[in-house]
Parts: structure tokens; C-alpha cells; sequence
């Protein structure tokens, strides 16, 4: 194996397999990091360079040329910096994102899947059958409160104003509902 095929993991070593999502967005952190580092040494040193040739500027201007030469340098850099940072904060935020509709995704299945195992045994036959059933059992509870409910005994259908006016001919019910003689 070449030299070159290990420096990008491609070695004897490589069992195929990429690092996680999490460990590769921690890597692009990590380099976030670093460059973020290393910008602000590069904006310490344009400061300095600056300062330099504005020291220079009349009195050495080779010196002052040099130094903003070596400025230009440095922004240089820090321009290949920003659009290196730019692009590593996009591929984590998209690695991110990818990580979390997996995420999503699988509790979504095995949601799908506990679902399924509820209405295993469960089909719109069993569950009409079973809604009569219920039905059914309400309807015969309604008739057994209704009867149970009824007074009993004799008279029920008897109208005591009716009763009173024909069989006795006398008294009459007050506005309370009593009989008065």
C-alpha cells in the first residue's frame, strides 16, 4: 500500500467504515476551532504589519513596502480562511440536519412498528362486531334503569284529579297538587 492511500485511510488498517455522524461533526468543530485560532493570528499580525510600515513609511520605505507586502500575505490567508471556515460551517450544519432526520426517521418507524403490534390482532370486522356488542349492552342497561325506575303497584295509570271529580263529586286539589275537601 502506498503512503498515499494511508494518509487518506485507505491503509490495511481501514475496515470501510466512516466515523459516526457525531464524531464527524465533532471533527469539523474541532477544525472550526483551529481556524478560528489561526484567523485571529493572522489579524494580530496584518495589525502588527500595518504598524510597521506606518512606523517606516518616510524613513525606511523599503521596510514599509515589505511590511505591506507581507499584510496583503496575511489577508490573503485570512481570506482562504473565511471561505474554508464558510464552507466547514455549512457541511456541519448539513451533517447536523442529516443527523437528526435519521433520528426522526427511526422513532417514526418504531412508532410504525408499536402501532402495528397494537392493531395486530385488531381488523374492521372485530371492531364493528365489538362497537354492536357495546351498542347492544347500552341499550339493555337503558331498559333495566327504565324499568327499575317505574313506580309499582296500582293506580299508575289513575289521574287523581279525574278520580276525585268522578268518584266522590266533592273536594277538589289546591294549586299546591293537595286534595282539599
Amino acid at each position: 500500500m502506498s503512503g498515499f492511500a494511508k494518509l487518506f485511510g485507505k491503509g490495511k488498517g481501514s475496515t470501510g467504515k466512516g466515523p459516526t455522524p457525531q464524531e464527524a461533526i465533532q471533527k469539523l468543530r474541532d477544525t472550526e476551532t483551529i481556524l478560528v485560532r489561526k484567523q485571529e493570528f493572522l489579524e494580530e499580525k496584518i495589525h502588527k504589519e500595518l504598524l510597521t510600515a506606518n512606523k517606516n513609511g518616510t524613513k525606511n520605505k523599503r521596510a514599509a513596502l515589505q511590511a505591506l507586502k507581507r499584510k496583503k500575505r496575511y489577508e490573503q490567508q485570512l481570506g482562504q480562511i473565511d471561505g474554508t471556515l464558510s464552507t466547514i460551517e455549512y457541511q456541519r450544519e448539513a451533517l447536523e440536519n442529516a443527523s437528526t432526520n435519521t433520528e426522526v426517521l427511526k422513532t417514526m418507524s418504531e412508532a410504525a412498528l408499536a402501532m402495528k403490534r397494537a392493531h395486530n390482532d385488531m381488523d374492521i370486522d372485530k371492531v364493528d362486531e365489538l362497537m354492536s356488542e357495546i351498542t347492544e349492552q347500552q341499550e339493555i342497561a337503558q331498559e333495566i334503569s327504565d324499568a327499575s325506575s317505574r313506580p309499582v303497584g296500582f293506580g299508575d295509570n289513575v289521574d287523581e284529579v279525574q278520580y276525585v271529580n268522578k268518584g266522590q263529586g266533592q273536594g277538589s286539589l289546591d294549586s299546591m297538587g293537595e286534595f282539599i275537601l
